[in-house]
């Protein structure tokens, strides 16, 4: 299959509140009040998180029937720790960004020990946003437009 290209818009819309689209679909984001926002939305690390959770989701719901698990249900709690000291002030020493994350996998199935651990590695190891997450990824700008 040949490389597809996901493509988003964001859009500031006051303060640090965007506007994110991709396709069709609109999210709101916004920071914490600790942190400087108003609370009307996610914030992107947060949005991050939810990514990460949805994708190990899917990907178990799309191959479970090929590890010949029937599975009932699948959710994933996300949690991650991130100093903003980082971002916020530029902290020597201290990453902009997460330092670990931690994925707490929930199967509605039937599934012996060993099982289930083949099968959430196997989640782990085709998560695109996992992959995208723990790899190394270019990150670059592509143009500057001064409207």
């Amino acid at each position: 299959m040949a490389v597809v290209t996901f493509k988003a818009v964001s859009k500031q819309l006051e303060g640090f509140t965007v506007e994110n689209e991709s396709r069709n679909f609109k999210v709101l984001m916004d920071e914490p009040p600790s942190l400087g926002g108003t609370d009307k939305g996610m914030n992107p690390v947060e949005a991050i998180l939810c990514a990460l959770g949805s994708c190990q989701c899917i990907v178990g719901a799309a191959f479970a029937k090929q590890f010949n698990i029937e599975l009932k249900g699948i959710w994933a709690e996300i949690e991650g720790d991130l100093d903003p000291d980082g971002f916020l002030q530029g902290k020597p020493g201290v990453p902009v960004g997460f330092k670990e994350v931690r994925i707490h996998l929930h199967l509605k199935a039937d599934v012996d020990d060993e099982k289930k651990m083949e099968f959430a590695h196997f989640i782990e190891s085709r998560c695109p946003v996992g992959k995208t997450m723990a790899l190394p990824t270019d990150v670059k700008i592509a143009s500057v437009e001064v409207e």
